[in-house]
């Protein structure tokens, strides 16, 4: 049995061992040593290194004294608290030097902060996480997220929902053909969380607790604003609800209708986009879709409408009803 298949049948760690370990362990040191076969219920105890071969016979393993397996844990732990105490020390000396400074200046609310680059973005998130007791409200425009992205995700989900915090999170339509984004919400699912989605979002918004608000401020994302003017938050909070309401929990069915004329939902939403002047790249990111997908919607919508040329395209949508039709 390998160390993977002894996590799997005994997912626990050392300082709550399975009933069947702590036996094993007990019947060992009060023997002296105990045989290979017995401890196969209980792979746990080589694996936590409570047992060692015993050098005079291979089929008999020697339990490791408590003392011993206590200080070899508790070691890093305490190298760890050492190391911890220095590094407090030594901010609390960086920052002495400004503390008075800072103290002769008016209070500032911090009403909006600029973040520039990934780390100090995803540090300003992980302590707006951390410090959330009661909601989070998401949305995640854009196709599926990468694997990294969502392994972020559920980390910080999982954190959250352990301390019984609610999440509703709102992605567009694309995402339902996103394994990953599937995986990852039957994963939350344990949780008090929702999600919902929409054919076409605004862009990417977290807010924790209705009292602070991120949204990108640059498309690359590696510029973002941190929010806490109440007003602000607040206003973003509303437009998320009305948001909400027209999305379709992901485990109901989306409705795409389609009009007389055999024209999709998407394709009209591409046909609006179009006639406002879009470019397909633009359509594409506005819809949750790659490029390809886009141009192959609007080559259907061109062959619907009997359209040879993107202008002639235009025209005929705009000389159509098919924006009068309800999505």
């Amino acid at each position: 049995m390998t160390a993977s298949d002894s996590n799997q049948a005994h997912p626990h760690a050392v300082t709550d061992l399975c009933d069947e370990g702590r036996r094993l362990y007990a019947s060992a040191l009060r023997a002296g040593r105990i045989a290979r076969t017995e401890v196969t219920p209980a792979p746990c105890l080589m694996e936590f290194a409570l047992l060692h071969p015993d050098p005079d016979d291979a089929d008999w393993l020697r339990p490791v004294p408590p003392s011993a397996a206590l200080a070899q844990r508790l070691h890093p732990i305490e190298r760890e608290i050492r190391e911890r105490r220095h590094l407090t020390i030594e901010l609390a000396d960086s920052f002495e030097p400004f503390m008075a400074i800072s103290a002769q200046d008016p209070p500032t609310t911090h009403a909006i902060t600029v973040l520039e680059g990934f780390n100090r973005i995803n540090a300003a998130i992980d302590l707006a996480t951390a410090e959330c007791r009661t909601e989070v409200l998401t949305v995640q425009p854009g196709g599926g997220r990468s694997e990294h992205a969502l392994h972020e995700a559920l980390e910080r989900g999982q954190a959250l929902i352990g301390r019984g915090v609610s999440m509703r999170t709102l992605y567009q339509h694309t995402v339902r053909h996103s394994q990953g984004t599937l995986a990852y919400a039957e994963r939350m699912a344990e949780g008090k969380v929702e999600i919902r989605t929409l054919e076409q979002l605004i862009e990417r918004l977290m807010i924790f607790d209705r009292t602070v608000a991120f949204i990108p401020a640059r498309d690359d994302r590696q510029v973002a604003l941190e929010l806490r003017h109440p007003g602000l938050v607040e206003y973003l909070a509303a437009v998320f609800e009305q948001f909400w309401q027209r999305g379709v929990p992901l485990q109901e069915q989306v409705s795409y209708d389609h009009t007389p004329d055999g024209i999709s939902g998407v394709q009209r939403s591409i046909a609006k986009l179009l006639v406002e002047g879009y470019v397909d790249e633009a359509i594409a990111r506005r819809l949750g879709m790659n490029v390809r997908t886009a141009r192959a919607h609007i080559a259907k919508l061109a062959a619907t409408l009997g359209s040879g040329s993107r202008a002639q395209l235009g025209y005929l949508i705009a000389q159509s009803s098919i924006l009068e039709q309800d999505h």
